[in-house]
């Protein structure tokens, strides 16, 4: 995988002496895939953080949750969960039309304290277009249609960019 620091990000780590621990990180923790523990984890998780920001880079982080595995793995490279109504705004749904460059964070606060990020690329499909997807877990739209008696309005498909774990 090649370095993916920015200029900006780069000049920091010079400026703070970690530039060679960077040049170690990126070599020995970035993925640009879900190897199969990370793909556990998620499958693990009941909550995750979202990151997006609209076309002027006017940011939001959100928070999603749900049973476990409501994050599904469709691949190594691929993951989708649902988009309810919530409160109306849909600024996550809004950012991704407008930018589609998403950051997620899922934590595991209590067994094992780390953190993997999952950065990449993101989507909006309907969910006749979820259902139509060649790699979709076979229950997967049923099980989550049905929770609490609500539908997803939508559901968000990531393309996976980069991938590593943030130690407790």
């Amino acid at each position: 995988m090649k370095r993916p620091a920015s200029a900006a990000e780069q000049q920091a780590q010079q400026r703070f002496g970690t530039s060679a621990r960077a040049v170690a990180f990126y070599a020995n923790q970035m993925l640009n895939y879900l190897n199969p523990l990370m793909q556990q984890f998620i499958a693990r998780q009941e909550m995750t953080f979202i990151a997006t920001a609209d076309a002027g880079g006017a940011c939001d982080c959100t928070f999603r949750a749900g049973t476990p595995g409501f994050v599904q793995v469709l691949d190594e490279k691929t993951l989708a969960y649902p988009e309810y109504r919530g409160n109306g705004v849909f600024a996550s749904v809004g950012n991704i039309l407008e930018n589609p460059q998403v950051g997620m964070i899922f934590l595991d606060y209590f067994h094992s304290t780390v953190g993997l990020h999952v950065n990449g690329k993101a989507r909006v499909l309907s969910p006749d277009e979820i259902a139509g997807l060649p790699r979709l877990p076979a229950d997967m739209v049923e099980a989550t249609q049905l929770k609490g008696g609500r539908r997803p309005e939508a559901w968000i498909v990531i393309e996976v960019e980069e991938a590593y774990i943030h130690c407790s």
